[in-house]
């Protein structure tokens, strides 16, 4: 008969960081360099359920990945985009966002709930969002209006099904509008 195991006592980091042992222990350094071989910045939601490198077939070294809540560009997300075009010379930007998103259950009351709190509004914007299209649609807006990003010809938006795995382009805009 085995003896009992001893409860785990470490925490989630503790088992990450022993998971980082066994990974680095037959890791090969891939030889490349910085800038991301296929040209790509690819910006999505924080979702758990997302495994984008899986999702899109990539490898280590292939893209320049951003995550954030919603997937949403943001000031610091145009900061990251603008780095990765003019210092480390990507050409295309792929937006991801998906079905079943947490933003959309939130509205910008989160920000009143938290100065209630902690005593202090953040200042920085939910960026709740209803519709997931129109959000696509507004991160590309974002991307391609704005002045530090040189190359904004190649900027795609999609929505991540989470059910089943399948990317969904959104247009641009409704009406066709055409992009800078």
């Amino acid at each position: 008969m085995a003896a009992p195991q001893a409860p785990d006592t470490g925490t989630v980091t503790d088992r990450l960081v022993e998971s980082n042992r066994a990974y680095a222990a037959g890791f090969a350094a891939p030889g490349r360099s910085a800038r991301p071989v296929l040209g790509v910045a690819v910006v999505s939601c924080m979702d758990a359920r997302i495994d984008l490198h899986a999702a899109l077939g990539l490898e280590p070294g292939d893209c320049h990945t951003l995550r954030n809540a919603g997937g949403v560009i943001t000031d610091d997300t145009i900061r990251s985009l603008t780095i990765s075009q003019r210092a480390l010379g990507t050409r295309s930007i792929v937006l991801i966002h998906h079905t079943g998103c947490g933003l959309q259950s939130l509205t910008e009351d989160f920000r009143l709930d938290l100065e209630a709190e902690v005593g202090q509004r953040p200042t920085w914007a939910v960026d709740a969002f209803r519709d997931v299209d129109q959000n696509v649609r507004q991160s590309m807006r974002r991307v391609r209006s704005s002045p530090f990003l040189p190359r904004t010809d190649d900027v795609r938006g999609f929505v991540f099904d989470v059910e089943t795995g399948l990317l969904r382009e959104v247009t641009p805009e409704p009406d066709g509008t055409a992009h800078r």
